[in-house]
């Protein structure tokens, strides 16, 4: 006769605490450098030492081509691996151990971002690309086993709570270091000291924290575990193992359906998140300082939120309330694609101000924060508006410098919250000016004259954040500009907050959820396993919304791009139907009782 065993036991407060506090560590490398910081740096850096391109092998690419495939590197390597880690994890006691040897990584890599300035200008750059993959391989690669030790917190009952504990965890602990970072970066204005200290501090703040975990999280019990193996003999166990996961898709056909499903509505999740700064700086025309607001909102609204969740799970149970989220954010990306920035009426409203100063008989110019990086964007062949040249051409005519390092234009400007620089243009005849506006007919920025003799001339590019009606889809965000933002007089730094705080409320409880939905139909025997291809459909996910993205944008434009986010959050909302969560959980405890020799207790 079986023993008869509970398979779910109570939870243990302080190793909870200390579960959640890795999440509170790690979100410094998410928020502070990926997100806010180091990005920016890295392509001042890139700038400096190459100029727009450099040529890698014979092929010539971006400082952001670097970037995202640099990225999509280190996410596509931990994915590959993820599955086999998993099934080693489940057969020995190595899960808090691959977890400390995980942080190490990352966040070693982190701490030596900092060291980047010690080293020749050529080479900066690819130091600080070659540490943030480092740190990526560490922290994806820390999360399959962090994540795998959630079936063993708590109970199902459980799950939920402590999910979204650590996530709201985690969007505190962000928060809280990014406003520190910030207000740090800002008050030197962005000194290079001040940017090697955040990329340090982050990494202590990791390192320290999950410290934490170390110590009040225990290694989850392994029974019948293997000795030790060589590496060969790990790698034929771990291909070995996959393989006869791959085919028990009868045994957990409601955790195999779930994975698809959340393939789906993560992917447009990550998408959103990943692309919703950059949406909203080349579409939206939204500032730095809107973006730095956007983002601090979005962490300190999706703690409580998380929180929120919890509570609304146990109300309506976990799967509802996840798929409650996943409309919720179907409804966001529709709501994305009506924001548009105010139609510019006044001379201030635009980008290159030509202000003419009767008593000195000279253009006085303004630049504002949108136009500031004018000629660093370069259009190839195709017709496209090749604003380099463009910038060279008539430049006696705009406030620029060649420098002839990186064969481009640059000038300074003021802050975005301050009077902008002032730069002086003499013997400028009108007809060159009324040239100049002809010409910028097919840029991305708009120009306007106050005094002299052409008073109220003026030019908006049909690639201005403000200019709509040539898009598949810009009938939505012309007709609620002005229906709804004009009357209200919503700027669209307001609408890309009220984007941001919407996208807090849902990210703590789909992320919380999702993870949490899929520990309750895992097996604890098997959760490293089957959190490796958690991570694995999670990371693969990464790679293709972006491209998909990628792709509509090229063939049509960036809100059909944001549209066909929402068609894959769509369908794995509809997916959710077909999830059987109360089949799921009785298929995982008959598989634990099965490793165990055990049978189940239905009480």
């Amino acid at each position: 006769m079986s023993e008869t065993i509970e398979l779910d036991r109570k939870s243990d407060p302080k190793a909870v605490k200390g579960y959640a506090f890795y999440d509170w560590g790690k979100s410094a490398f998410e928020t502070s450098v990926t997100t806010a910081i180091l990005p920016s740096w890295f392509a001042i850096i890139f700038l400096e030492a190459n100029g727009l391109t450099t040529t890698i092998g014979s092929i010539e690419m971006t400082g952001d081509a670097l970037w995202s495939y640099s990225v999509s590197a280190a996410a596509l390597m931990v994915a590959l691996v993820s599955p086999s880690f998993g099934v080693i994890a489940d057969r020995r006691a190595i899960k808090m151990w691959w977890l400390r040897i995980l942080t190490y990584v990352g966040a070693g890599g982190t701490f030596l971002l900092a060291l980047a300035p010690f080293l020749p200008v050529d080479t900066q750059w690819l130091w600080l690309m070659v540490m943030f993959v480092i740190a990526n391989v560490g922290l994806n690669g820390a999360g399959v086993f962090y994540n795998a030790l959630l079936p063993h917190m708590g109970t199902d009952d459980e799950m939920d709570s402590i999910s979204n504990l650590a996530f709201a965890y985690g969007y505190f602990g962000g928060g809280i270091l990014l406003v520190f970072h910030l207000a740090l970066l800002m008050g030197t204005d962005y000194a290079t000291w001040a940017m090697q200290f955040a990329m340090a501090s982050s990494g202590i703040w990791w390192y320290g924290f999950a410290l934490l975990t170390f110590k009040w999280v225990p290694e989850p019990p392994i029974e019948n575990e293997i000795e030790s193996m060589g590496v060969v003999d790990s790698a034929r166990l771990a291909f070995k193992e996959i393989k006869k996961t791959l085919s028990e898709l009868g045994k957990f056909r409601t955790l195999f359906i779930y994975m698809l499903a959340y393939f789906f509505f993560i992917d447009g999740i990550n998408s959103v998140t990943a692309l919703g700064g950059v949406f909203g700086a080349t579409v939206l025309g939204i500032t730095t300082f809107d973006l730095i607001v956007t983002i601090l909102a979005i962490q300190f609204v999706a703690a409580p939120a998380a929180i929120g969740f919890t509570k609304l799970a146990e109300r309506w149970s976990t799967k509802k309330a996840l798929t409650f989220s996943l409309v919720g954010w179907v409804l966001l990306c529709f709501a994305a694609l009506s924001f548009a920035p105010l139609a510019l009426e006044a001379h201030d409203d635009h980008d290159i101000l030509y202000e003419w100063d009767e008593e000195s008989s000279v253009y006085n110019v303004h630049i504002s924060w949108y136009a500031h990086d004018i000629a660093q964007t370069f259009d190839f062949g195709d017709g496209q508006f090749d604003e380099q040249d463009w910038a060279s051409t008539y430049s006696h005519l705009l406030p620029v410098e060649t420098d002839e390092k990186i064969g481009t234009q640059k000038w300074s400007y003021g802050d975005e919250e301050s009077t902008p620089e002032i730069f002086v243009l003499t013997n400028v005849v009108d007809s060159e000016l009324i040239e100049l506006f002809s010409s910028m007919a097919e840029s991305r920025f708009s120009a306007s004259v106050q005094g002299g003799s052409l008073d109220g001339e003026l030019t908006v590019g049909t690639d201005h954040p403000t200019s709509l009606g040539d898009g598949v889809l810009d009938v939505i965000p012309e007709t609620v500009r002005d229906k709804v933002w004009a009357p209200l007089g919503l700027t669209v730094g307001l609408q890309f907050l009220l984007l941001g705080c919407g996208m807090g409320t849902l990210l703590g409880g789909s992320q919380g959820l999702a993870r949490s939905l899929f520990g309750q139909m895992v097996p604890e025997t098997r959760s490293a396993e089957f959190f490796g291809f958690f991570g694995f459909f999670g990371k693969v996910a990464a790679l293709i919304g972006p491209l998909l993205y990628g792709t509509m944008t090229v063939m049509y434009d960036s809100r059909v791009g944001v549209l066909s986010i929402s068609i894959l959050i769509l369908i794995g909302a509809l997916m959710m139907s077909l999830v059987d969560v109360d089949q799921g959980r009785i298929d995982a405890q008959a598989e634990d009782a099965r490793n165990r020799g055990l049978t189940v207790d239905d009480e």
